[in-house]
């Protein structure tokens, strides 16, 4: 299990040593814990395997496993001595790297190791490189842990970044570049082998995180997630969004989540890890602390979702009992409304001279804000019939409406792309789409706002819309506008800026509801009326009871 460090070429890039290099220094018990929940303990065979630190910075976790590793060895008859290949520690800063040597060479001669062999195993177990440039060949670890660096892409020099890119087929858009450590130390894990690392968690729900959270879904398992935002998990005050990871080269099995709290600190720490670790089978209660443990977890790229335990719990136990809002069994769909490329030319309010079959009244977010469609008087000037684009030449004053637009209309990138059908719009307006009764979503807003159109307006893309062949949708209504289709939204969806949700069509698909059959004459009531009058909480408490769930206090509509 040697992991090879010999010959390694000279650092590709090297930060400016008075600048930022993406180090944020870990706490000692939040090393502790991780080493714990990845089972690096002195009471396991250490001096068999092989345990990588693929960011070493001053040695952070390169001390506490020496520490655990030394322990091990007097366990289990082993001598520290032989075990050049035991322990893997990178870095790309050369005065960093020397640093560590010196404090591993000093922590080994504390141990009772003498100068020699210190020298040795530190010269051996710590290697100034790149760890993502470095040809790791064959080689695989038990154990790779640490606190990757945060450095976005764009801060590196292009032909590293490049470099990088290309070795880490996980490294796409504007990456940060802890997501190629993740890629590379889960790559050397042995059958079996845990990741443990202490890293930002936009990764789970942001684009840039997708093929790692491909990566992770496909072919590893997830075993613990410890959201730390709130916790004094460092040891400088930084703003990174921490969680402890801990992925395992393995099929996925049960997952455990902790929410930690700002009182969350190295005695909670120690009150939770027998349950991390599976010695206890009752969840704590800690008032540091909450956690859940749910029975698998996602595949795929979709995003992670987000939340506290319970509510993650929660909606895992609504997503096995109920099947999703888009169901081809009731012909409910979510759609997203037309998109132009040129509102300008595409959307008025004044269309005159138009042939009058080619204007669509068209609603957007505005129109509805009040829970009812009132419609602002704009027409979408449209180029299709049917599905397919018309010939102008049927329409003689379309024609020169669009000849009028043609330069601006010409310069879109669906125009350019393809120039004979320059005047379509990037979408195509859905045949019968108008005349169909449908429920309408605001794309941006703090809670869900449906709003019924009972077949009168066209949407916006700034809209999405449900229809559905079975659904009254009164009632269907009413169970969107509920805080349980918000608990959906808000696990799954982006955040904007002050808390706002976006209402896109993957975040709606996510909805889980009941089947039609299965709700009573008196709560279908109840939906309605709470749909009519705008009443989230009268919605939320019907729901509740539909679902056979109770929602956190915090999270019910006032």
């Amino acid at each position: 299990m040697t992991l090879t460090s010999e010959a390694l070429p000279p650092p590709a890039w090297v930060p400016d040593p008075d600048g930022e290099h993406g180090e944020v220094f870990t706490r000692r018990w939040v090393v502790d814990l991780i080493l714990d929940l990845v089972g690096y303990r002195p009471e396991a065979d250490l001096g068999a395997s092989t345990i990588v630190e693929p960011a070493c910075g001053c040695g952070a976790f390169l001390l506490p496993i020496i520490e655990r590793l030394s322990e091990s060895c007097a366990m289990h008859g082993r001598v520290l001595a032989d075990l050049d290949d035991a322990v893997q520690g990178f870095d790309l800063l050369a005065h960093n790297a020397e640093h560590t040597r010196k404090t591993v060479a000093a922590k080994l001669l504390e141990l009772g190791e003498s100068l020699s062999t210190a020298e040795h195993l530190a010269q051996s177990w710590v290697t100034t490189g790149d760890f993502l440039l470095t040809d790791h060949g064959d080689d695989v670890a038990d154990f790779v842990v640490g606190n990757p660096p945060y450095v976005r892409l764009e801060q590196i020099p292009d032909d590293v970044s490049d470099a990088y890119r290309s070795e880490c087929s996980t490294m796409r858009g504007r990456a940060d570049l802890f997501v190629g450590f993740f890629e590379k130390g889960l790559a050397l894990l042995a059958p079996g082998g845990r990741l443990g690392f202490i890293c930002a968690d936009r990764w789970m729900r942001n684009q840039y995180g997708a093929r790692l959270r491909q990566l992770v879904g496909d072919r590893y398992a997830l075993e613990a997630l410890i959201e730390m935002h709130d916790a004094d998990a460092f040891e400088a005050s930084v703003s990174s969004y921490p969680a402890i990871t801990v992925l395992r080269n393995a099929p996925q099995g049960r997952v455990k989540l902790v929410e930690a709290r700002p009182s969350f600190d190295e005695a909670a720490s120690r009150r939770l890890a027998p349950w991390l670790r599976s010695e206890a089978d009752e969840e704590p209660a800690d008032a540091s602390f909450e956690v859940a443990e749910l029975k698998g977890w996602l595949t795929g790229g979709d995003h992670w979702p987000t939340g506290s335990p319970y509510v993650l719990e929660l909606l895992a136990d609504l997503e096995s009992r109920f099947p999703p809002l888009e169901d081809p069994r009731t012909g409910t769909r979510v759609g997203i409304g037309i998109a132009t490329g040129c509102d300008e030319v595409y959307i008025s309010d004044a269309p005159q001279g138009i042939e009058d079959d080619r204007l669509l009244p068209l609603v957007t977010a505005g129109d509805i804000a009040s829970g009812q469609p009132k419609w602002g008087g704009r027409y979408l000037i449209n180029p299709w019939e049917d599905g397919r684009l018309v010939d102008l030449a049927e329409f003689p004053r379309l024609a020169a409406y669009f000849r009028v637009h043609e330069s601006r209309v010409r310069r879109r990138h669906v125009a350019r792309r393809r120039p004979s059908t320059w005047y379509r719009t990037i979408d195509r307006v859905t045949p019968g789409l108008r005349e169909r009764p449908k429920l309408l979503i605001p794309d941006i807003k703090s809670a869900a706002h449906p709003v019924l159109d009972e077949g009168h307006y066209y949407p916006h893309h700034n809209l999405y819309f449900v229809v559905s062949d079975v659904w009254d949708l009164e009632v269907l209504g009413g169970l969107l506008l509920s805080d349980i289709a918000n608990l959906f939204v808000g696990a799954y969806c982006v955040k904007m800026r002050g808390g706002t949700y976006r209402f896109q069509a993957q975040y709606l698909r996510k909805i889980r509801v009941p089947h039609l059959s299965s709700i009573s004459a008196d709560d279908k009531s109840r939906l309605r009326r709470a749909f009519r009058t705008r009443d989230r909480a009268a919605a939320t408490a019907v729901a509740q009871c539909i679902y056979g769930v109770t929602l956190p206090a915090e999270r019910v509509a006032a």
